[in-house]
């Protein structure tokens, strides 16, 4: 028996004596407390980042001749869009996701491509990953965790009952994830590829694919990766200084130096709201990657370990959401969801910390991104309809 059909095996007992209740204790259709935790929590991550983008940014918005709020106005209109998405996906029912999933496949797929073509791809700091829409850029690879997780759980849910046939299971994925990543190496972006690589092994495991077969995978991609990251020599000393960054304090050792010093600046309570000197042209682009130093340097190990919190809250209340949805879908739509953004926040927080290689993951919800912001969002509004539907 899968660990989905042991999930549902037990729900089913339970909801057989309340089903009229969803996860919050109200009715179907209405805002339970799983979906209230779960917008508090995005809601509390996103107004956070706002103030710490601002505080972040307005140096080097300065020292690009451009307003001190500029990138906060650009946030701010971003997260509006994002409000908006996931307010549509939670009204949408995500089976319809279900139906699209062959669209959404091939327009992913169609804008990673893109993103490659001369005069359509933006190129910046050395990669091109984005694509000029008006007058914002957005990023496809992005779009391609979502895509990966309905993709997933889609194909699992139709062969439940051929799960010990890792061919049918084990190997489609792994193609379609291939070819949609071999696209995302070449921007180049490892840092997505790894992340949404994870994400898909996790939903396969929880979806009851054999485990030996999958592990062998993973083990052969890891391999894979290891090797592209050790084929150039700028990319290898990259994830390597995190080793030992004082190796090469003022080259590739300097950014996990800088950020730890912010860090240890900030002690208990911070040195307050704007009141940090790593924005202050010692940390490169705090605003994004590294948005998480700003934090621990302004609100100090109080603010640095309320993120941490925030999310382990979303992880326990999206695991309940996923333990109660209606069908074997849901179930690895939300448990795919939530492996997302935390295992994303996980891998941004390490290499802050100087734990984990740098791979030029944002922090979800707080750092500076648009397509970031909007595509974490839209996850959300789906996650909270798969709770909407839920059983009690």
């Amino acid at each position: 028996m899968t660990v989905v059909s042991t999930l549902h095996s037990r729900t089913a007992v339970r909801s057989g004596k309340v089903r009229a209740r969803s996860v919050a204790g109200s009715g179907p259709g209405g805002w339970g407390t799983g979906q209230v935790t779960v917008v508090a929590v995005v809601a509390t991550l996103n107004v956070l980042g706002l103030a710490m983008v601002l505080s972040a940014s307005s140096v080097y918005s300065l020292y690009e001749g451009e307003s001190t709020w500029y990138h906060f106005t650009r946030q701010s209109i971003w997260l509006s869009i994002g409000v908006g998405a996931l307010l549509v996906g939670r009204a949408v029912p995500y089976q319809l996701w279900r139906r699209a999933v062959p669209v959404v496949l091939v327009v992913t797929v169609a804008a990673l491509a893109l993103v490659l073509v001369p005069g359509v791809g933006v190129v910046a700091n050395g990669s091109r990953r984005w694509i000029q829409v008006g007058g914002f850029t957005i990023q496809p690879s992005e779009g391609l965790k979502l895509t990966m997780i309905l993709y997933t759980a889609d194909l699992l849910a139709k062969r439940s009952s051929e799960l010990d046939d890792w061919s049918r299971t084990l190997v489609p994925p792994l193609v379609v994830f291939g070819f949609a990543g071999l696209l995302v190496l070449r921007q180049p972006d490892l840092g997505t590829v790894l992340i949404a690589g994870g994400i898909m092994m996790v939903v396969m495991f929880i979806g009851g694919v054999r485990v030996l077969p999958m592990a062998i995978a993973g083990a052969i991609g890891a391999s894979g990766a290891v090797l592209l990251s050790m084929s150039e020599s700028y990319r290898r000393d990259r994830l390597l200084a995190f080793l030992d960054p004082w190796a090469d304090p003022l080259n590739t050792g300097y950014q996990t130096i800088q950020s730890m010093v912010g860090i240890a600046s900030g002690g208990v309570t911070g040195v307050g709201i704007g009141e940090g000197r790593a924005k202050w042209g010692y940390l490169p682009f705090a605003h994004t990657d590294f948005i998480y130093a700003v934090v621990a340097e302004e609100m100090g190990f109080v603010g640095a370990s309320m993120i941490l919190v925030l999310f382990l809250v979303l992880a326990v209340v999206g695991v309940r959401i996923a333990l109660r949805a209606p069908d074997r879908f849901g179930t690895l739509v939300a448990v795919g969801i939530v492996v997302w953004l935390v295992l994303q926040a996980l891998v941004n927080v390490g290499a802050v910390v100087g734990v984990l290689p740098i791979t030029g993951v944002p922090l979800p919800f707080v750092s500076f991104g648009g397509t970031s912001l909007v595509a974490g969002m839209g996850a959300v509004g789906i996650l909270l309809n798969i709770g909407r539907q839920a059983h009690s």
